[in-house]
């Protein structure tokens, strides 16, 4: 579940954007599934009248299937999301910390495909 200071519909288009996932239900609560079929995962918005005080003890791990860290980065910078910080070694292994138009954090990590091609350079250097 995820509280909502301004509009949970609002917040729930910027997370379906940066997963890919349809909203459902109405404005004033509303859900993705995040797996297709009767799997139940799903994120809940709903609106809050009290702002988070203090910095969350939970946040979201993302890994872009297709693409690059970079490329994630900046698609969802398009959507919304402001960069808060880069632990990323160049551009291609590593972590960036963001925050959703709301400034709930989450991460996105370098992609599979990004590590493997890391790895393969370290084991031929070595």
């Amino acid at each position: 579940m995820i509280d909502c200071v301004g509009h949970p519909h609002s917040l729930a288009l910027f997370w379906s954007e940066a997963l890919g996932r349809p909203i459902q239900g109405a404005a004033e609560g509303c859900f993705i599934d995040l797996h297709e079929g009767e799997s139940g995962l799903s994120l809940f918005f709903q609106k809050s009248s009290a702002p988070q005080q203090t910095k969350g003890r939970l946040h979201l791990h993302l890994n872009p299937v297709e693409g690059t860290l970079a490329g994630e980065v900046e698609r969802l910078a398009r959507l919304g999301a402001t960069v808060v910080s880069s632990h990323a070694r160049g551009s291609d292994l590593g972590w960036v910390v963001l925050a959703d138009p709301e400034g709930n954090e989450f991460c996105v990590d370098s992609s599979d495909a990004e590590v493997s091609a890391f790895q393969d350079r370290y084991l031929s250097e070595g």
